[in-house]
């Protein structure tokens, strides 16, 4: 996860960079218990009032838990593996937009073909599943 050094630095600055950027992630992530212990407290208590102000209108509830959602996950966001989660995140709706979805006409097709697919092997299995019993009444009598 390091940090990409422009080529054509002199390797003295290259070095410096590198060092640079492992110094500023190990203090960026240094208290990542403290953290991960706030976030849990934050979602605790949000259950906790949930359950203590069952009296008040659902609506409040739900905006107060949602606003304690958000500020957990930007709490979380802030730890290594928070971190990681979004950067998760934005590869995959990078990848999801790299997608080529099919034509209406392609899933009509597709979903046809299936469809066909399914009831053939339906038909065969219900065809060997009685013949099978044919076989099995004559040998019982």
């Amino acid at each position: 996860m390091g940090v990409r050094v422009p080529p054509g630095l002199p390797p003295k600055i290259s070095r410096l960079v590198e060092r640079m950027s492992v110094v500023a992630e190990d203090k960026q992530y240094r208290l990542d218990w403290l953290k991960w212990l706030v976030v849990l407290t934050l979602l605790g208590g949000a259950i906790y009032g949930n359950w203590y102000y069952s009296a008040e209108s659902v609506l409040y509830r739900v905006i107060g838990f949602l606003l304690v959602l958000v500020v957990s996950g930007f709490v979380s966001a802030q730890t290594s593996k928070g971190a990681a989660v979004i950067e998760l995140a934005v590869g995959a709706r990078t990848e999801w937009r790299k997608v080529v979805w099919p034509t209406k006409q392609e899933r009509n097709q597709t979903t046809l073909l299936v469809l066909a697919v399914i009831l053939l092997m339906a038909l065969i299995l219900w065809g060997v599943d009685s013949l099978l019993s044919w076989i099995a009444s004559l040998i019982m009598g």
